[in-house]
């Protein structure tokens, strides 16, 4: 996501429950863009940095930056607010959800959800104008046979 030019929207730190049996909280470092959401391990080098790395050496592979893009969200449900913490789950298209928390302050959930509604807006403008695009383009006159 970052490498098609998308800024960061909202950085900092994110706790991801794990899917193991233990479901332990794993600290992630999360970069909200306007494409959706980055997930990397705190000790991994950021984007930009890791960019840098690998002109210098080989570094650890990018599998370990998970993205989630909002084309595949499909909602953000506030699960509820306990002692200091917000839990919320990020719900997938294919339905597979995750679970996160971070401190009631951080809004994590909010600018989530907002970034992704107006993702989702981004797309249905552009649904209609192609849409309109092709209705025009069919209603046109054709030249003079």
């Amino acid at each position: 996501m970052l490498e098609s030019g998308c800024k960061a929207v909202k950085e900092g730190m994110l706790e991801k429950r794990s899917d193991g049996l233990l479901q332990l909280w794993k600290k992630k470092r999360c970069i909200l863009t306007e494409e959706g959401l980055l997930l990397i391990p705190p000790k991994h080098p950021s984007p930009p940095q890791q960019q840098q790395q690998q002109q210098q050496q080989p570094a650890e592979p990018a599998a370990k930056i998970k993205e989630l893009h909002f084309s595949n969200m499909k909602t953000v449900d506030c699960v509820e607010r306990k002692g200091k913490y917000v839990y919320f789950t990020v719900v997938m298209a294919e339905g597979k959800e995750i679970d996160f928390r971070c401190a009631q302050e951080q809004g994590w959930n909010a600018a989530i959800t907002l970034q992704m509604v107006q993702y989702k807006n981004r797309q249905a403008i552009l649904a209609v104008r192609s849409t309109r695009q092709k209705q025009q383009h069919l209603a046109a006159p054709h030249g003079p046979r």
